[in-house]
């Protein structure tokens, strides 16, 4: 769903836009964005920690490590196979396979621990399953995430480039976050909207940048290493800077959606990371099974970037903008 500006919105802010490849990227709020609205988007996680292990859902919803699931249906269009399956007790799941399964739960954690929505998700390092012919098979590591009555997808999507949070902290935070972590795909598909009933997580419909599987390795626009510890420290966060505009590293997709990010809005996503302790940054990799000298080298390259965002200059201009 795209949303567009009021004129007495386009009156009311100064909008800045850059076109490439015929996508309008809104850089500047349109107007003001309330509390409310941006609750949607990202709720402030307060002095409270945030279970990084367990995530938004808790123990209460995580999978069944040692049940048989059922097979419902097969996907194998995508990047990484994923099932739908049903448990013993009727929960429906989505169960998706190969190396996406540890780099989507990791990549959720530290969202959700930031703030933003997030559903929940679990790693299983092994599962069975009844397809149905035969006795259950053994099946590979797998990301679970249930599908929950309480937690309604919605079948729009939202829009990187115009959406209620256009010009907002909080969403060139998010994609700051997103470029520290090497998220290499951002496209509007992977955005999804979901209706908690009742409301949870301090709003009552979330703004969720879902499908985060094609993260921490390198990135690219065919076919990127993702999950790859190698290539995560290899590559480039920051390559320079010249006023307000940013040269990244990065190589992926939409590059485009950069042009929307200053480095206040790196200073600002920094802070926000520094939040996070160091239990909370073991407990996101120890979820997804990481082992601890691997994610030890995550950890170590994302405190790096972290600390290069930190260490940028604002001048008095870019602060106003």
């Amino acid at each position: 769903m795209v949303y567009r500006a009021t004129s007495a919105a386009l009156l009311a802010a100064t909008i800045a836009v850059s076109c490439a490849g015929g996508r309008t990227v809104v850089v500047t709020p349109r107007g003001p964005v309330s509390p409310d609205v941006t609750a949607q988007l990202r709720v402030d996680p307060g002095d409270r920690l945030r279970d990084l292990f367990w995530g938004v859902g808790g123990q209460k919803y995580a999978p069944q490590p040692d049940a048989v699931y059922k097979l419902k249906a097969k996907d194998t269009s995508g990047f990484s196979v994923s099932y739908d399956v049903t448990g013993p007790d009727g929960v429906e799941w989505s169960a998706k396979i190969g190396p996406e399964a540890q780099t989507e739960v990791v990549m959720s954690r530290i969202l959700w621990g930031l703030g933003y929505h997030q559903p929940p998700v679990y790693y299983l390092p092994s599962w069975r399953l009844d397809s149905g012919n035969g006795p259950p098979t053994v099946v590979s590591e797998a990301r679970f995430r249930p599908k929950l009555p309480n937690l309604v997808r919605a079948e729009e999507v939202w829009n990187w480039a115009d959406n209620p949070f256009s010009g907002t902290r909080e969403l060139k935070g998010l994609l700051v976050v997103l470029l520290m972590l090497n998220s290499t795909d951002l496209k509007d598909s992977n955005n999804s909207i979901y209706d908690p009933n009742p409301p949870w997580d301090g709003a009552s419909r979330w703004y969720v940048v879902r499908d985060l599987g094609a993260a921490l390795g390198e990135t690219g626009k065919l076919f990127p290493d993702r999950n790859w510890i190698e290539g995560f420290e290899k590559e480039g966060f920051i390559k320079g800077i010249n006023g307000s505009s940013i040269d990244f590293g990065y190589r992926g997709r939409h590059q485009q959606l950069l042009s929307m990010i200053g480095p206040q809005d790196l200073k600002w996503a920094a802070a926000q990371m520094q939040q996070l302790t160091d239990r909370q940054w073991r407990d996101a990799f120890r979820a997804a099974n990481y082992a601890p000298p691997i994610a030890d080298r995550y950890i170590r390259r994302i405190t790096e970037k972290i600390a290069d965002a930190d260490a940028l200059r604002v001048d008095r201009r870019a602060k106003e903008r």
